[in-house]
C-alpha cells in the first residue's frame, strides 16, 4: 500500500517520505493488532524518552477479550482539560492564540513537531470528518507505538479502506499526533493546536487522551466548516422514542459536559422489584417511586455530534439532524455495579467487534467490564470511565436524518435546601419558549460536579462554569457571535420543534440522578404531538425556567408537585428558591454580555437585553412567536 495514493498536502508528504517507516492502515482491526505490537503481546506501554526526565509512560495498553483497555498513569490524563484548545493561526477567533498563551508564535513549534515526526515510525489512515457531502476528507498521522490512539480515532470517525480510496481523495484536514511535546513544551498539560491554513486544516494533538483531539478536535473542524458554510454541528444526543402504542417522538438532547446526552439513549435504571426510584430526599431520607410497567423503545440516532446540514433539512418547520460519527464515546461512571444497565453491559461485555475501553481496570486476557472503574486515588474511582462503541452495534440505530419534535437541554443540578440555597431549583422538566431556549444554549452551564473535565471538582460546592454557545464552544475555533447567530436562525425558523429543560442529579432537596430526564422522556413521548393546554402549564416562579406542568401522569401514576415546582418542597420553600433564582440570573448576566457585539443578529440582541432587563416570560414568547 502506497501512502502517496492519499494525495497528502506537500508538508505531510515531506514527513512521510523522510520518516523511517509508514504503516498504512486500511481497517480498525489492523490498528487493533498494532496497538500491542502484534497479536501475541498481551500488554504494551506507550512510552517516550523525555530529555532531562527519562522514560515516561503515557499509557498502558492491554489486550482483553472484548477489545483493548487503556489506562493513563496520571489521573489528569483521564479526562479532558477544558482549556486545551489553542489557535495557531491568525484568523478571527475568540479563543486563546498560541502567542497569547505561550508568549511566542506557533511556527517554530510546528517545525519542531514535523522534525520529530520524521524520526518516528508512523501509522496513517484516511477518514471522512462528518458524512459524505457534509464534511471533510481527512488524514491521520500517528506514531505507530501509539496505535491505540489511532484505533480510537478510526472507530470514532471511520476509516476509508485502502482498496476503496477514491481517486479524488484530497485531505482538507490533517491530524498530527506528537505526544512527548506535552512534557518538553507544555509543562505536562493537554494541548491541542488548531492551525487553519488556506489549503488544509491542521490539528496538532500533543497528548494521547482521545477526548480533546480524536473526538472534540474533529468537532472543531466541523464547526469551522459550518461557520464558513452557515450551518451547525450540534452538541447533542438524539433518540426516536417509540411508545407502547407505537407513537414515535424524536428528542434531541443538548447540554454541557455531564448534561445527560449519553444517558438519554439509555433505558431508565430500575430497582430489583422493577420500580423506578424517582428520588431520595436528602433531608428526610424518604424515597419516592414510580411504577411504569413498560418503558418506551429507544432508537438511537446520535450520541454527541449531530449535523444540522442544509442538505438534511425537510419542509415541516422542524429541525432535521444526522449523526456526524461512526462510533460513540460513552461515559459509564454511573454504571457502578453489575446489573445497573443490562443492555449496555451485555453490549460491551460480548461485542460483535472489539471495543476501546478507557479508565477501566482490566487485566490482559480478561473481559473488560464497564463497572470496574480505575481509581484516581485509593478508594476514589475515576469519574470519567469511557468506552468507544461502533454505532452499528446498538439495536435499532437510525442511520438517516430525522425530524426533531422536542429539543431539550440538560443541566447538572446541586441539592438546594433552606440551609444551603443553590441554583438547584429546576423541576423534573420545564417547557421553554424558543427565545429562552436559545439563551440557555448561549450560557450552557457546566453544572454540579461535572465528571468529564479536569475541573469537575469546582462544581461540588455549587459552582457553575459556562461552556458557551450551544455547549460546543470549548471545541470551536472561530468567534462566538457567528455561532450564536446560526443557532438563533434555527430557533426562529424551526418553530414546530418544541423546547424543554431537564435537570439531572438533584431536584431541590431530592437526589434523582438521571431519573428526571428519563421520566420526562417517558411522559413527553406518551403525549406525542399533543399540545399542552393553558390550564396544564404554570409559569415557573423564576422566568428563566419557562413553564412547569401541573401534575403530569405517567401510565396513570401522578408525579407529585414537589418534583415539578421546587419552591413547594418543604425543605426548600420560596425564599431559598428565590436565592437560587438570583444565582441563575447572576450567571446569565455574567456571560450574556460577551455576545453583544456589532454583528450579533438584532433579534438576538433584543432577547439578551430582555434577560438583562429582567424580562417576564411573556416577553420572551413575543420575541419568537410560535403556535
Amino acid at each position: 500500500m502506497h501512502w502517496e495514493n492519499y494525495n497528502p498536502p506537500p508538508e505531510t508528504a515531506d514527513i512521510l517520505s523522510h520518516c523511517p517507516n509508514v504503516i498504512v492502515a486500511s481497517t480498525t482491526c489492523e490498528l487493533l493488532e498494532l496497538a500491542c505490537w502484534g497479536p501475541d503481546n498481551p500488554r504494551y506501554e506507550v512510552a517516550y524518552d523525555i530529555p532531562g526526565t527519562g522514560r515516561v509512560v503515557e499509557a498502558a495498553v492491554v489486550r482483553v477479550r472484548n477489545g483493548l483497555s487503556v489506562n493513563y498513569p496520571e489521573p489528569y490524563m483521564r479526562r479532558r482539560d477544558p482549556d486545551c484548545l489553542v489557535i495557531g493561526d491568525s484568523l478571527p477567533t475568540d479563543k486563546d492564540s498560541f502567542q497569547q498563551r505561550f508568549g511566542k508564535g506557533f511556527a517554530p513549534v510546528r517545525a519542531e513537531a514535523f522534525a520529530w515526526l520524521k524520526t518516528q515510525e508512523l501509522a496513517i489512515f484516511g477518514f471522512k470528518a462528518g458524512q459524505d457531502g457534509m464534511g471533510l476528507d481527512a488524514l491521520a498521522i500517528v506514531p505507530a507505538n501509539a496505535a491505540f490512539f489511532a484505533f480510537g480515532l478510526a472507530m470514532l470517525q471511520g476509516i476509508v479502506p485502502y482498496d476503496e480510496l477514491p481517486t479524488d481523495f484530497a485531505p482538507q484536514a490533517v491530524i498530527y499526533t506528537i505526544p512527548p511535546f506535552r512534557h518538553t513544551h507544555f509543562g505536562g498539560k493537554q494541548v491541542v493546536v488548531h492551525n487553519r491554513q488556506p489549503e488544509v486544516y491542521e490539528m496538532f494533538s500533543f497528548n494521547l487522551y482521545p477526548g480533546p483531539s480524536a473526538k472534540k478536535g474533529v468537532y472543531g473542524m466541523l464547526l469551522d466548516l459550518g461557520e464558513r458554510e452557515e450551518w451547525v454541528t450540534a452538541h447533542c444526543s438524539t433518540v426516536q422514542v417509540v411508545t407502547p402504542y407505537d407513537n414515535v417522538i424524536t428528542i434531541m438532547h443538548e447540554g454541557a459536559s455531564g448534561g445527560g446526552k449519553s444517558e438519554m439513549l439509555e433505558q431508565a435504571h430500575r430497582e430489583p422489584d422493577g420500580r423506578l426510584l424517582l428520588g431520595e430526599n436528602l433531608v428526610t431520607g424518604e424515597r419516592r417511586y414510580l411504577e411504569v410497567p413498560r418503558s418506551c423503545e429507544l432508537h438511537p440516532v446520535t450520541d454527541d455530534m449531530a449535523l444540522c446540514h442544509p442538505a438534511a433539512q425537510g419542509n415541516n418547520s422542524k429541525l432535521w439532524v444526522q449523526d456526524a460519527e461512526d462510533a460513540w464515546f460513552v461515559r459509564v461512571n454511573h454504571i457502578n455495579y453489575y446489573g445497573a444497565d443490562m443492555d449496555l453491559e451485555r453490549l460491551t461485555a460480548q461485542p460483535s467487534t472489539p471495543l476501546l475501553f478507557l479508565n477501566i481496570d482490566a487485566e490482559p486476557g480478561s473481559r473488560a467490564l464497564i463497572w470496574e472503574h480505575i481509581e484516581d486515588t485509593p478508594g476514589q474511582p475515576c469519574p470519567n470511565p469511557r468506552v468507544i462503541i461502533p454505532r452499528q452495534a446498538f439495536a435499532h440505530v437510525v442511520d438517516e436524518a430525522v425530524s426533531v419534535d422536542i429539543r431539550s437541554f440538560g443541566v447538572r443540578m446541586p441539592p438546594c435546601t433552606r440551609e444551603q440555597p443553590t441554583y438547584g431549583i429546576v423541576g423534573l422538566f420545564h417547557l421553554l419558549p424558543p427565545a429562552l431556549a436559545w439563551l440557555w444554549r448561549l450560557v450552557s452551564p457546566r453544572g454540579h460536579d461535572s465528571p468529564s473535565t479536569v475541573d469537575h471538582v469546582a462544581g461540588k460546592n455549587g459552582g457553575m462554569n459556562s461552556e458557551g454557545v450551544g455547549s460546543y464552544w470549548p471545541f470551536a475555533v472561530g468567534r462566538r457571535v457567528p455561532q450564536a447567530n446560526l443557532l438563533l436562525q434555527q430557533f426562529a425558523t424551526y418553530t414546530r420543534t418544541r423546547h424543554a429543560l431537564f435537570p439531572n442529579q438533584h431536584v431541590g432537596a431530592w437526589r434523582v440522578g438521571f431519573m428526571a430526564q428519563w421520566v420526562a422522556r417517558e411522559y413527553l413521548a406518551r403525549r406525542g404531538s399533543a399540545r399542552f393546554r393553558s390550564d396544564q402549564m404554570l409559569p415557573a416562579r423564576c422566568p428563566l425556567l419557562g413553564y412547569t406542568v401541573h401534575q403530569p401522569h405517567v401510565e396513570g401514576r401522578m408525579v407529585t408537585t414537589w418534583f415539578l415546582q421546587v419552591d413547594t418542597q418543604p425543605e426548600v420553600g420560596p425564599e431559598a428558591y428565590d436565592q437560587g433564582a438570583d444565582i441563575l440570573y447572576t450567571f446569565f448576566r455574567r456571560y450574556l454580555p460577551d455576545y453583544l457585539e456589532p454583528d450579533l443578529d438584532p433579534l438576538g440582541r433584543r432577547i439578551i437585553e430582555c434577560c438583562l432587563d429582567g424580562g417576564a416570560l411573556h416577553d420572551y414568547e413575543a420575541l419568537i412567536p410560535v403556535e
